[in-house]
Order: structure tokens, then C-alpha cells, then sequence
């Protein structure tokens, strides 16, 4: 007898924990926070004392409090990763850059040297069709 009632009395509790953990959003202080609120409510009640006593007002502000510091943690970490994220953006787009300045100094350089290539074609080729002494200096007729 004695055994069912001490595992009745701990799935009750497991089940109560399991409420205000889940209403809290997994905040174990929040979950804390309102079950003292609720608990000293219900004291209040049992008592037939009158509503905004002392205590239930003061576990109803600690209830806020943890309420707000939770929601700023969560706005803390959900700031701190659109940063990251952001971080990763600006970073992707400055390798991307970079990558797309090298190959685009490399394809100028290329050009221009095809460019002197040419150019020195031609003028080979002018000189050593020239009558003059130049050309037969450079190999011409």
C-alpha cells in the first residue's frame, strides 16, 4: 500500500514538473517561478486570504522577471545567430570576390600579352619588308 501511493504521489510530481516545464518553454527558473506563484495562490486561497498578499504579489513578480529574462536570452541567442550567419555571408562574398579579381587580373594579363605579341608580329614583319638598310639589318632582303 505504502508503495503505490509513494509511486502514485512521484507520477503525480514527474506529471506537475513535466507541466510547468513545457508552459515555461523548457526554463527550468520559469518553471520554478510559476509553480511558487501557483503554489502561493493556492495557499491564499486555502487560507481565505485576500487577493495581491505579499507573497503571491512577490512570486508574481519574480514570475515576470524570469518571464522577461528568459524572452532576452532567447532574442540574445537568436541575435547572435543571424550575426553569425551574416558574418558567414559577408565572408563567402569576400572570397568570392577576391577569387573573381585574380582571375580577372589573370585574363588582362593574358590579353595584354597576346596584344604585345601581335605587335611585335607586325612589327618584325614591317621591318623585314622594308627596303631600307634597317630591314636587311633585321633580316630582310
Amino acid at each position: 500500500m505504502s508503495r503505490r501511493l509513494l509511486t502514485t504521489v512521484g507520477v503525480g510530481a514527474a506529471g506537475i514538473g513535466g507541466y510547468y516545464l513545457y508552459s515555461a518553454g523548457g526554463n527550468p527558473k520559469l518553471a520554478e517561478k510559476q509553480l511558487e506563484h501557483d503554489a502561493a495562490t493556492a495557499a491564499r486561497k486555502v487560507k481565505g486570504d485576500f487577493p495581491g498578499q505579499d507573497k503571491e504579489a512577490k512570486k508574481a513578480g519574480e514570475e515576470g522577471l524570469e518571464a522577461i529574462k528568459a524572452k532576452a536570452d532567447q532574442l540574445g541567442q537568436e541575435f547572435k545567430h543571424q550575426g553569425d550567419v551574416a558574418d558567414k555571408r559577408l565572408s563567402q562574398a569576400t572570397s568570392d570576390a577576391q577569387k573573381r579579381l585574380a582571375e580577372t587580373r589573370q585574363e588582362v594579363g593574358q590579353k595584354v600579352d597576346k596584344a604585345a605579341d601581335q605587335f611585335d608580329k607586325k612589327v618584325h614583319e614591317g621591318v623585314s619588308q622594308s627596303k631600307s638598310w634597317l630591314g636587311s639589318w633585321f633580316g630582310g632582303k
